[in-house]
């Protein structure tokens, strides 16, 4: 099952590259770094900021909710941070830095960080990160999980905590029923951190490329 995961992993890496996400990665590295454009970056398909439809432009904030349809996603910047929502996902804001940055409510979400302390949260675990990229996947009981890069402390609900520190993808987890166990990097690539980076106004830690490892 690992191998398969694996292949899926470097597929996705080619097959996002070859698919779109040259052109994005072209804008990106086009854009002043000194003054970062905020809210949605881009939209494909049916996205929603607090249940009203979104276009490119539209500002996102503490205590936004956004939601993406079928076959649809959405790039946007808060502060110095970065996101990349995938299809069928919500994700909740909090409503103010003391509470918990954001909660995965369902789907995927990979996210690039500026400095600070962040709070995740998902039905599974607390996520405790700190100028850190990671990609999360949601679903009702279970949560998958992977550090990209930097360090985090995990808090899987009714669980141990775990901290580690990744440098490109080295520990990606399943969190389920308070434990986690070992999984394989998928459904998200170099080339994307790459790009949500530098929309951030930041350099990735990641080769240029976004190559294959």
């Amino acid at each position: 099952m690992e191998k398969i995961e694996r292949r899926l992993f470097l597929h996705s890496l080619s097959a996002g590259v070859a698919g779109g996400l040259t052109g994005l990665i072209s804008q990106a590295l086009a854009a002043d770094s000194r003054a970062i454009r905020q809210g949605i970056r881009r939209i494909d398909g049916e996205v929603s900021v607090n249940g009203t439809p979104a276009q490119e432009g539209t500002p996102i904030g503490p205590g936004d909710t956004i939601s993406t349809g079928q076959n649809s996603d959405a790039i946007y910047v808060l502060g110095d941070n970065a996101f990349y929502q995938r299809a069928v996902s919500r994700v909740d804001f909090g409503s103010s830095s003391a509470a918990t940055f954001l909660r995965v409510v369902t789907g995927g979400l990979l996210s690039v960080f500026g400095k600070g302390n962040r709070r995740l949260a998902t039905s599974a675990a607390t996520i405790g990160i700190r100028g850190t990229g990671c990609y999360i996947q949601a679903e009702e009981r279970r949560t998958y999980f992977c550090l990209c890069y930097g360090a985090v402390v995990l808090q899987p609900e009714n669980g141990q905590t775990v901290r580690y520190e990744t440098k490109r993808h080295e520990r990606p987890l399943w969190i389920e029923n308070g434990a986690t166990s070992p999984a394989s990097a998928v459904n998200h690539t170099d080339a994307e951190i790459i790009m949500l980076e530098k929309f951030a106004g930041r350099r990735s830690p990641f080769p240029p490329s976004g190559g294959t490892y």
